[in-house]
């Protein structure tokens, strides 16, 4: 909103500053500034808030160490976060672009689906929440939403250089091109680091290609979503993750965007998506802010309101940068995560049905539960993963540039 309105004054005025507002670097730092502000100044008045309506989290007894301190604990604290991103997405976002509009019905979306999810636990006293099948349902809806304007909306197109970019006095020039709408995606380590979905499947028609799109993407999606819900057991690890992946994400919404960067790096130049950054920024900002109460010992929970709406988010957010293929690095401690319990599961199932007795592979799944029976303290744990989150985001932008 603020674009529009700054960018009508410095047209019509021409005051000094007011051009400053077509900056996509500025907007992003004002972004990130604002929602780092809104979920800092106001998470403590949020967290009375939640104390005196009893929103409290039911911690399950594990027979892990710090349980105890856990219990009784404000969760819904995903609310504050939607509201952190949403709000200076809409003041400093171009609001006509499809791709900030996609994100942010992304995080309503599954906030909804998340708040019905810890509505049912707190307020109706059932433990098992929304019905999985629901869940599963809001996800494929998503996702047919997400794959359908991808596949057909107008606006959402590649430019392919027809000749090479070069650079004359800072600036990139190309002689041809032509703005294509594809399904067209990185892969890494490849040597033009593209593949196209339609030949997943040769022998399907080129035309029913969107099928394939939309089921990947659907798949993707959820197996995301989840990861954040599931690795959403320690204080302060999914945020600070979620954190991370979303500033790689950033950057890479901007290089995608930029011509003379794109080029250099030889990856697909994606027509209007360094407006993301923006919403990024919000979304980091966010996420450092909320951490500032969730971190050990948390003083508030995000439920599922928020896990589900983060880790829809992150995935959209890599889908629509066509870098969903360098999902397992970016959110890489999140697939773990999601491994260690089918891993535990499977093996478990596997082993009763074969000997009888059912046997694990961890001492507790998800992976971070299996460190607190190690002895490891809880900070520690998450500590580390945020340091392999961080190692996993430099390795996904150099993947950019191995072939």
């Amino acid at each position: 909103m603020l674009y529009y309105l700054f960018k009508y004054i410095d047209q019509a005025f021409g005051i000094p500053g007011a051009g400053v507002f077509k900056y996509i670097s500025f907007r992003a730092a004002a972004a990130a500034v604002s929602s780092l502000l809104i979920t800092i100044l106001l998470g403590q008045q949020f967290i009375y808030f939640l104390q005196k309506k009893q929103i409290r989290e039911e911690v399950r007894d594990l027979g892990l160490a710090g349980e105890a301190e856990k219990r009784n604990t404000p969760t819904m604290g995903g609310i504050l976060i939607i509201a952190a991103v949403i709000i200076p997405t809409l003041l400093f976002a171009k609001l006509a672009n499809t791709y900030t509009l996609l994100l942010m019905a992304t995080m309503l979306w599954m906030g909804i689906v998340g708040f019905l999810d810890d509505y049912i636990k707190i307020f109706k006293r059932d433990k098992k929440g929304l019905a999985g099948k629901f869940k599963i349902l809001g996800q494929v809806v998503l996702g047919l939403i997400i794959g359908l304007t991808l596949s057909f909306c107008e606006d959402i197109v590649i430019r392919e250089f027809e000749t090479p970019v070069t650079i004359e006095n800072g600036k990139a020039c190309a002689t041809a091109f032509k703005d294509v709408r594809t399904t067209k995606t990185t892969i890494p380590f490849l040597k033009n680091n593209e593949l196209d979905y339609s030949q997943i499947i040769p022998w399907l028609d080129e035309q029913y290609t969107w099928i394939v799109y939309v089921f990947v993407i659907t798949f993707i999606i959820t197996a995301v979503s989840n990861g954040v819900n599931i690795a959403d057991g320690l204080d302060g690890l999914a945020v600070g993750v979620s954190a991370i992946s979303g500033a790689t994400l950033a950057i890479l919404a901007y290089l995608s965007d930029n011509i003379i960067f794109s080029s250099y790096l030889n990856i697909m130049y994606i027509l209007n998506t360094s407006e993301l950054a923006i919403f990024c920024a919000a979304f980091v900002g966010a996420c450092i802010g909320f951490a500032w109460y969730n971190t050990y010992p948390a003083q508030i929970f995000m439920g599922d309101t928020g896990s589900l709406a983060i880790g829809s988010t992150i995935a959209v957010l890599a889908i629509v940068l066509r870098k969903e293929l360098l999902i397992p690095l970016i959110c890489g401690v999140f697939l773990v995560e999601n491994l260690s319990v089918i891993i535990q599961v499977g093996y478990f199932k596997y082993t009763k049905h074969r000997y009888g007795v059912g046997r694990r592979v961890f001492k507790m799944a998800p992976l971070h539960h299996h460190f607190q029976k190690l002895g490891y303290h809880e900070a520690k744990i998450v500590t580390r993963f945020w340091i392999i989150g961080i190692l996993l985001s430099i390795f996904t932008l150099v993947t950019l540039k191995l072939r």
